[in-house]
């Protein structure tokens, strides 16, 4: 059964992408392998991933070369990218993969329980962009239906001062998510989408 959530795993030897796709198979997610950075750029170039599993050693385009193609591009620079590497000289990669752009370094032999519980992270992350996407369409069709057309602002105190606060609570949900895109820790994620569902749920009541 296909997932919305996709993994793209990149790693030059197939036995290392069969093995990642058995470690995550446990998780409601589609991983997508490739066995390149070539490979890797144009699987993102037509469709979206929640995250990017990037060996670092790999012939022709390494995982770095390949980390700072995804971060150059405004379509996937966005996407957090967790580096897997070989053990031996972890210190100077780790380095190296955080200034490419990574948000997490995990050295090989991993630790499948270890792997499944980080990619959990992310995959509860994206699906919590894909609702508040949802949420803001739902929020959209709500206003078109109650008058305002689409480059019309709506009148805030018509809708009972619930604008302003749904406004106030999607940006620190965005603040939220660009500290997790900068590596820095967001517990507070889960409650701020929650608080903003709330005052989403509020607004259709009353409109």
């Amino acid at each position: 059964m296909p997932h919305d959530t996709r993994i793209l795993a990149v790693d030059d030897r197939e036995e290392n992408l069969t093995a990642l796709a058995a470690v995550l198979d446990a998780l409601p997610v589609e991983v997508v392998p490739a066995s390149s950075g070539q490979a890797a750029l144009k699987e993102l170039l037509s469709d979206d991933f929640a995250l990017i599993l990037l060996d670092v050693v790999m012939p022709g385009m390494d995982g770095f070369e390949t980390a700072q193609h995804i971060k150059a591009r405004p379509r996937t620079r966005d996407i957090p990218i967790i580096f897997l590497t070989a053990a031996g000289g972890e210190s100077e990669q780790a380095y190296r993969g955080y200034a490419a752009g990574a948000v997490d370094f995990l050295t090989k032999p991993f630790d499948p329980w270890l792997l499944r519980a980080k990619v959990s992270v992310f995959v509860d992350l994206h699906r919590s962009n894909l609702e508040l996407r949802r949420q803001a369409a739902l929020l959209r069709r709500t206003l078109a239906e109650n008058g305002a057309g689409p480059d019309e602002a709506p009148d805030a105190a018509s809708c009972g001062g619930l604008l302003p606060a749904l406004d106030e609570r999607l940006s620190r949900v965005e603040d939220a998510l660009a500290r997790m895109r900068s590596g820095e820790p967001a517990d507070d994620l889960e409650a701020l989408v929650a608080d903003l569902r709330l005052a989403l749920d509020a607004f259709s009541a009353g409109t």
